[in-house]
């Protein structure tokens, strides 16, 4: 049985004062819930969610790494500096890195190695535009995404890695996907896990990127191939937050 995971993304939102006061907040909230919950900072914020969340069943992670071990790349961060601070997820691939930094499906892949190989589990995300998916070409676009992944990893990698599909066109612009849109779009990535192996893909959570909130969060969730989402405006206020997590 795969455990639902709700993870936010801070995106480029924070300050020392506010984080403090959300994570308070959200410690305060935790009690009794049935699901694994994450936090993803802006990298400057990590060792401030480390000291925070220690102890408090909350894990906390990075919105991006590096695809280079070290050197001299300047202003990048490598997965080891990353797990200096116990970081435990890593986003990949987002749609604002893919589109705002030209990441290609085969970083993304790369990354996604150098990640593992720290000992960091990737959130490999995956979605397409509103253009694409007027043109019919959802299922070619994520499941090319996916499979930049799938190249470099065996099977046991493959195991660690959670996927998030994420519908660029549904963040932030008013419109929205049914829940049986989302589903049928999971199933389409479950399928293609599955491919490579079934017990692989019965393991791999799939969350849902695409503006995941307190009002449809439970239908959401109920699909049988959604588990669980990557939560972006919503994860800025505990109380939006922390009525996605009851939702489960």
């Amino acid at each position: 049985m795969r455990r639902t995971l709700i993870a936010g993304n801070w995106k480029m939102n924070g300050s020392l004062a506010a984080n403090s006061a959300l994570l308070a907040e959200l410690k305060a909230g935790m009690a009794g819930q049935s699901c694994d919950v994450l936090v993803c900072a802006p990298a400057v914020y990590l060792a401030q969610c480390a000291e925070s969340l220690a102890g408090s069943g909350i894990s906390w992670g990075a919105q991006d790494v590096s695809m280079h071990a070290a050197g001299a790349y300047t202003g990048e961060i490598s997965a080891t500096m990353l797990n200096d601070f116990a970081c435990k997820y890593v986003i990949l691939g987002h749609s604002e890195r893919r589109a705002y930094h030209h990441e290609s499906n085969e970083l993304v892949a790369q990354k996604t190695l150098r990640a593992l190989a720290a000992g960091i589990l990737p959130i490999v995300c995956v979605g397409e535009t509103l253009e694409q998916r007027e043109l019919g070409q959802t299922e070619a676009v994520v499941s090319a995404q996916l499979q930049a992944v799938l190249n470099v990893l065996d099977d046991a990698a493959l195991a660690k890695i959670v996927v998030a599909y994420e519908p660029v066109w549904a963040i932030g612009t008013g419109k929205t996907a049914t829940p049986q849109m989302a589903q049928d779009v999971h199933a389409v990535l479950r399928a293609q896990l599955a491919v490579r192996s079934d017990e692989v893909a019965q393991k791999v959570q799939i969350l849902y990127g695409g503006s995941m909130k307190p009002e449809n969060a439970r239908e959401l969730l109920a699909m049988v191939d959604i588990d669980g989402g990557l939560i972006g405006g919503a994860a800025l206020k505990s109380v939006d937050f922390l009525a996605i997590i009851n939702a489960v």
